[in-house]
């Protein structure tokens, strides 16, 4: 069976925009960017119907840090699928409880528990619920430019911009100014519930905190009584060359929620994993959160999988090794294009590029494009443009991408006129 090219390209487009979203077509369209997924392997994609070839550096925020259909999770998949199905979220699940055992094996500290979703969204959701649920208190603290999902509890915590058409906030969220350690002193109170962060905000454009910040933040939290949740959708998994952000800042959290990448690019799969004695609340309420299709039985081998895989010794030093090559062609690139390059903010290969005004993320964008690299501005500070490799890439295509934005920065500041 034939999946891909189908239909025409302009038919494709048509019928998308009749019955999924004309707005994103339009979008689109304005910008001579109607690129349609078709063939793709690896860390490249290609149109389904020009064959235009592009680098995924921005892996739908890290779904694809395993590259495109990568073998040994595709396989986990198939031989998943002769055995497998969804399961039944009531009953107890083998599959689940392995996959959870599983994590806590790689979790820092005393972090044990797992509950299973969808999405990202979801499973921030499930985190807030479990805050409140556990603590009695109301209040959840997050940051002003942060970003932790569309939905529900996960949506109050983000910027009015995301929620604004739907009415008032709900009642108990409070935003502070990320890596300000006096604002959430004064924030924090023994009515707070929860602080919940980004390890580092993607749509914030990745600014990366002080060393110790989240070590302050961990001790105001427990003197309150307060938990702390840290959302590692986008950081977790050896994106930052640990297999969890935030061990970069020596702090064990006391809820971390992961998604995105767990999925393989395979299989939809979420996780909020907890301190085991937050359990307690589930023990008195066993059937208070359910998820119909929240850690499917068929899709945990696929999450074992990239477990495995990305906990590997040799597969984070990879990291590592492609980070100290976009550090140093960074700085090269800054001497090169001082009318629009600020610098790059990097922890591992989570990188934003800084630019000089807010015109430049869209603009490096479309440049980027042209150039063969697919990189998305950060919506939340637009002067930087995300650029998010996979993480199995060799030095061959690290330096592909570097010679696609090599490119893309003079074309934007030509564009923009800048001296």
């Amino acid at each position: 069976m034939k999946y891909v090219g189908l239909d025409a390209k302009d038919k494709i487009i048509r019928r998308f925009a009749e019955y999924v979203n004309p707005g994103k077509v339009e979008t689109f369209q304005s910008y001579d960017m109607q690129f349609v997924f078709g063939r793709r392997e690896g860390p490249y994609v290609w149109d389904a119907q020009t064959g235009k070839r592009l680098i995924n550096c921005h892996c739908n925020g890290g779904v694809f840090n395993f590259g495109h259909r990568n073998p040994k999770i595709v396989q986990a998949l198939r031989e998943s699928l002769d055995e497998l199905d969804i399961g039944n979220h009531h009953l107890i699940s083998e599959q689940r409880g392995l996959l959870a055992e599983k994590l806590s094996s790689l979790m820092p500290g005393d972090i044990d528990c797992t509950v299973f979703g969808v999405g990202g969204g979801e499973a921030i959701d499930l985190a807030i619920k479990l805050a409140r649920g556990y603590t009695g208190k109301f209040k959840i603290i997050s940051a002003r430019g942060g970003y932790h999902g569309h939905t529900g509890f996960a949506l109050a915590t983000g910027d009015e911009q995301y929620r604004a058409p739907f009415g008032a906030n709900l009642p108990g969220f409070v935003q502070i100014p990320f890596n300000d350690i006096d604002a959430l002193g004064i924030a924090l109170d023994n009515k707070t519930a929860a602080v919940i962060f980004e390890t580092i905000p993607a749509t914030l454009g990745m600014p990366l905190p002080d060393p110790d910040y989240y070590k302050k933040v961990a001790e105001i939290c427990r003197r309150v009584g307060a938990l702390l949740i840290i959302d590692e959708v986008q950081t977790g998994l050896g994106r930052t060359g640990k297999l969890w952000g935030i061990q970069n800042y020596d702090t064990v959290p006391d809820i971390i929620v992961i998604g995105k990448g767990l999925s393989g690019g395979i299989y939809p799969m979420s996780a909020t994993c907890f301190r085991r004695q937050y359990m307690d609340f589930f023990r008195q309420n066993p059937f208070i959160h359910i998820s119909t299709f929240g850690g499917a039985e068929v899709g945990c081998p696929v999450a074992a999988a990239v477990l495995e895989e990305s906990s590997k010794p040799e597969f984070l030093r990879n990291v590592d090794n492609l980070a100290t090559i976009f550090a140093e062609a960074f700085t090269e690139l800054k001497k090169k294009h001082p009318r629009i390059l600020v610098g790059l903010r990097q922890l591992g290969l989570m990188m934003g590029i800084e630019m000089v005004n807010e015109n430049c993320g869209p603009l490096l964008t479309k440049s980027c494009y042209d150039h063969g690299i697919l990189a998305i501005y950060a919506n939340n500070d637009k002067r930087v443009c995300q650029l998010l490799p996979p993480l199995i890439i060799d030095r061959q295509v690290a330096g592909e991408i570097i010679f696609g934005v090599d490119a893309a920065l003079k074309d934007t500041a030509d564009f923009l006129g800048l001296k």
